[in-house]
């Protein structure tokens, strides 16, 4: 059956960082709901004054982050003594695991256009060893289809494979359709399984659905397949899936963990010096 609509989340002006204009779509109050998907924020901005200071050093753990750059360009660099770029058409998995201190710096462009996902770790891999995967441009899998284009991220579409990860096994998708075209296909229906709209309108579901515009998440039942319909003018569109990992959230701004006690613990290792528990690797 046609996965259905369930919940729209419209998305909120918001300022992080150091001064960083962006849309925040998904946050705490949604957090139980999206399982395993914690949050997301779209960057969309063609005023460098709005981004350019950044997202200076700060922690993480108990979670991982993709970052995913339609256009723009974002220098990062850690506490591991990482430091590279993320360019146009290119992403980043990162996993924070016990603990990591980075920044990332988006550079002055044209158009800014991306967004981050935070990903829950399970809670037998809050502490595990932090590290990246970049997701260069050569990995991610385009595929020419009569109706669009699509993207694949991370994750399987029909018989063609993507990057995985590790802890959470996630379906990842950039997904463009011409005006009034459709799209289905089957899903896993133990997944959640989410979108979030880029660009232009389509409607989810039943044909007769109204359009939901840009810059709005949906979130749909778990049946086995998904369907959409592109508006007049096209959409462009970001899908997510992965099963939900069903287990207690304690979260406390840029920690994630299963506890309070362990939310309270890690603020006593920020402040005493401990955090940081995998050295610079030279």
């Amino acid at each position: 059956m046609k996965r259905k609509i369930v919940e729209k989340v419209i998305g909120v002006p918001a300022i992080d960082g150091a001064g960083v204009h962006l849309v925040r779509i998904l946050g705490p109050d949604q957090v139980e709901r999206f399982d395993p998907f914690l949050m997301l924020d779209a960057f969309d901005s063609y005023h460098p004054a709005e981004y350019t200071k950044g997202f200076p050093f700060h922690p993480h753990r108990g979670i991982e982050t993709l970052t995913y750059l339609i256009k723009g360009r974002i220098e990062h660099q850690d506490s591991l003594g990482n430091r590279g770029v993320i360019d146009d058409g290119e992403s980043q998995w990162m996993t924070a695991g016990s603990g990591i201190i980075h920044q990332e710096m988006p550079k002055a462009t044209a158009h800014l256009l991306g967004l981050q996902l935070w990903i829950n770790l399970p809670k037998n891999h809050k502490m595990t060893e932090p590290k990246y995967f970049n997701i260069t441009a050569d990995k991610i899998k385009e595929v020419n289809e009569p109706f669009g284009k699509i993207k694949l991220i991370a994750g399987k579409y029909k018989d063609i494979e993507a990057s995985r990860g590790e802890y959470v096994d996630a379906l990842i998708m950039d997904i463009r359709l011409n005006p009034e075209e459709s799209f289905s296909m089957p899903t896993d229906n133990e997944a959640n399984l989410f979108v979030y709209i880029v660009e232009g309108s389509a409607g989810f579901g039943e044909e007769d659905d109204a359009m939901v515009r840009s810059k709005i998440a949906i979130r749909f039942n778990m049946e086995d397949e998904f369907y959409s319909k592109a508006g007049e003018e096209g959409v462009r569109f970001m899908l997510f899936a992965a099963h939900p990992l069903k287990e207690p959230i304690a979260w406390g701004g840029p920690i994630v963990m299963n506890s309070r006690k362990e939310l309270q613990e890690t603020f006593n290792e920020l402040q005493t010096g401990t955090f940081i528990k995998y050295k610079a690797k030279t």
